[in-house]
């Protein structure tokens, strides 16, 4: 099966678009990426994955090639950043204090706080 570029009548002879001097990927490649994915493949399947998967690393090359030098690399698009406060030893803040917990609780029963059920 052809891919939608190659079908108009105008496209046929042209080269594959973002084709540089990208080898491509061969049907060897197709099945064996098929094979480490446990996936099977039918011969047009993998006609169609060896155009589609070879014009994507054909634009993947032509990326590459874009001349990046000077330009900042982004990590996110926000400047945004995590408020934490310090670690700190929250136990110490209610020793002692089990009987004034226990009183401000609305129901209690035999030193711990009474809850309703959760489940049922």
């Amino acid at each position: 099966m052809r891919p939608r570029w190659m079908k108009s009548p105008r496209c046929i002879g042209a080269k594959r678009p973002h084709q540089n001097n990208f080898m491509g990927i061969s049907s060897k490649d197709v099945r064996q990426i098929a094979h480490l994915a446990r996936i099977a493949l039918t011969q047009d399947e993998e006609e169609r994955f060896e155009t589609e998967l070879s014009s994507i690393l054909g634009f993947i090359e032509k990326l590459n090639a874009a001349d990046t030098a000077g330009v900042e690399p982004e990590t996110g698009g926000t400047s945004l950043e995590n408020v934490m406060r310090e670690d700190g030893d929250a136990h110490s803040a209610l020793e002692g204090k089990a009987g004034e917990l226990l009183a401000a609780a609305p129901d209690r029963k035999e030193g711990w706080i009474k809850v309703r059920e959760v489940f049922t």
